[in-house]
C-alpha cells in the first residue's frame, strides 16, 4: 500500500477520500493529523518504546494506543517515526455493527468514538492495511477542497497546521478555524 510513503504532512494529506474499512465497518476518511519523528507532540520523539513500536515498524501498518486511559486511537505508520492519526471518516459500510458498538451520540467524529465505532482492539496495533478484514483504500484523484489548521487535543508543537478535513462535509470532530477576511 504504501511502499514509498512520502512525508507524514504530505501522507495527511492523501489519506483524505480513502477508504478504511475494519471487520466490515468503515467510511471515507475526512479527517487525519501529522504526527513527525522531531515533533514533540509525537509518541516516536523520544525513540522506541513498547508503546509505540508500530510506529517504527513499515509503512502502511496501523498503530494503535490507548488514549486517556478509556480511547482508542488509529494511525497509520508512514516513514520510520511518522503516523497520520485518523481522526473521522464518513461511516457507509457496516452501520448497524457501528449503532451497535456506539449507540449514541456521533459515530465516528474524533479518533475515540472511530475506534469503538469499528471495534478496533490493542491487539490490532502493528497490523498491516491490505488484509481482507482490515483494509485503506487510497483514492484515485484528490477527494476536493482540503481544510488546514493547528492539530487540537494536544499541548506541544499545537500551533502547526498539520490537522487536515475536506471542506463541506459533515462528521468532522472538530470546525477548523474559520481564515481572517483580507
Amino acid at each position: 500500500m504504501l511502499s514509498d510513503p512520502p512525508d507524514v504532512v504530505a501522507l495527511a494529506r492523501g489519506l483524505l477520500g480513502a477508504r478504511l474499512t475494519v471487520r466490515g465497518a468503515g467510511g471515507l476518511i475526512i479527517e487525519t493529523e501529522a504526527y513527525a519523528r522531531d515533533d514533540p507532540a509525537s509518541h516516536s520523539y523520544r525513540g522506541p518504546t513498547p508503546r509505540n513500536r508500530a510506529m517504527f515498524g513499515p509503512a502502511g501498518h496501523a498503530y494503535i494506543y490507548r488514549i486517556y486511559g478509556l480511547h482508542l486511537c488509529l494511525n497509520v505508520v508512514g516513514r520510520p517515526g511518522e503516523a497520520v492519526l485518523i481522526r473521522a471518516i464518513w461511516p457507509d459500510t457496516g452501520l448497524e455493527a457501528m449503532r451497535a458498538r456506539r449507540p449514541t451520540g456521533a459515530l465516528c467524529a474524533g479518533p475515540g468514538r472511530l475506534a469503538q465505532a469499528l471495534g478496533l482492539q490493542l491487539g490490532d496495533d502493528g497490523r498491516a492495511f491490505g488484509e481482507a478484514d482490515f483494509t485503506l483504500t487510497l483514492p484515485d484523484q484528490p477527494p476536493g477542497a482540503v481544510l488546514v489548521g493547528p492539530r487540537i487535543g494536544i499541548r506541544l508543537a499545537a500551533d502547526r497546521p498539520w490537522r487536515f478535513g475536506l471542506a463541506g462535509v459533515e462528521g468532522l470532530s472538530r470546525p477548523f478555524p474559520t481564515p481572517p477576511r483580507v
